[in-house]
């Protein structure tokens, strides 16, 4: 607790705070630069970052490339957000939200943007015909899902992670506000888990694909450091979802894709070929060197 509360302003002026994560935000939207978006040979090309956010895109490629939709070939580029690539005139154009990930979709006669992550599962699940239900229920039930996390998921990050892991200051009312929300969420996916094999139902779907990234990296990856703060390994039903959902082989490689940090061997910095996996992870690049 500082010693004097903080009293608000009449008025808001933005003070960046000089964190870790303050290049990446500010309160006005728009370009910054001129910045084209490169362009390869696939029709879809995705501009992301490995984030929970960013995974879920690359799980979803991936899984339907497994599935034998080879219309779901892609290239992969990495956008800096540290470094304000989000700011670019291509980017914005692609998302005027400047958030990753964005999907453009060039296989169409006007190529189609897409933007949120939600909405990018929800499209590729619709143009390929595949982990999204088609009968009227089991639609609704995967939806519902998939919209839980969308909602849910902002007091995960940008509350008990933010404030837990990020924040210069650590204060005490918001890491408890936001451990509580989080720990209440972990249950109401682990009481779900309990009844059912998939988050949305028997069959794996893009609800377990929007979701496994956030919750199965607290359960598994201790992400924001977390994991013992929260007692994740209370959470049984969630443990075995989030360990079933990790043995699969695309979502093995979506992890890797536009990872920029971490084990050599889970950074795909770029992925336009299948290949790559095995021949351009940067442990796989150093060795040649």
């Amino acid at each position: 607790m500082t010693d004097t509360a903080y009293v608000p302003p009449k008025v808001w002026t933005h003070k960046p705070d000089g964190g870790r994560y303050a290049a990446t935000n500010r309160p006005i939207a728009g370009a910054t630069q001129e910045k084209e978006l490169p362009v390869g040979r696939h029709p879809l090309q995705l501009y992301s970052l490995a984030t929970p956010n960013g995974v879920k895109v690359t799980i979803m490629l991936e899984e339907l490339l497994a599935l034998g939709h080879r219309g779901a070939e892609y290239d992969a580029w990495p956008i800096k957000i540290n470094e304000g690539d989000q700011f670019g005139s291509g980017f914005v154009a692609v998302n005027p939200n400047s958030k990753i990930p964005a999907l453009l979709d060039r296989s169409e006669s006007k190529p189609v943007r897409v933007f949120e992550s939600g909405s990018i599962l929800v499209y590729l699940a619709e143009k390929f015909g595949a982990l999204l239900p088609t009968e009227r229920a089991a639609r609704a039930e995967c939806l519902s899902w998939l919209f839980w996390q969308m909602g849910s998921t902002p007091y995960v990050g940008g509350g008990f992670g933010h404030f837990y892991a990020y924040a210069q200051e650590k204060i005490e009312y918001a890491i408890n506000r936001f451990a509580m929300e989080t720990k209440r969420q972990l249950d109401v996916l682990d009481r779900r888990l309990a009844e059912s094999e998939y988050v949305a139902g028997p069959q794996y779907t893009i609800a377990d694909i929007a979701i496994w990234p956030w919750y199965g990296g607290l359960a598994q990856f201790n992400q924001y450091g977390g994991g013992e703060f929260l007692s994740v390994q209370d959470y049984k039903n969630l443990q075995r979802w989030t360990t079933q959902v990790g043995q699969r082989l695309a979502v093995k490689r979506g992890r890797k894709v536009n990872r920029l940090s971490g084990d050599p061997a889970d950074q795909l910095h770029e992925r336009h070929d299948a290949s790559d996996f095995d021949t351009k992870t940067q442990d796989k690049l150093a060795a040649k060197s």
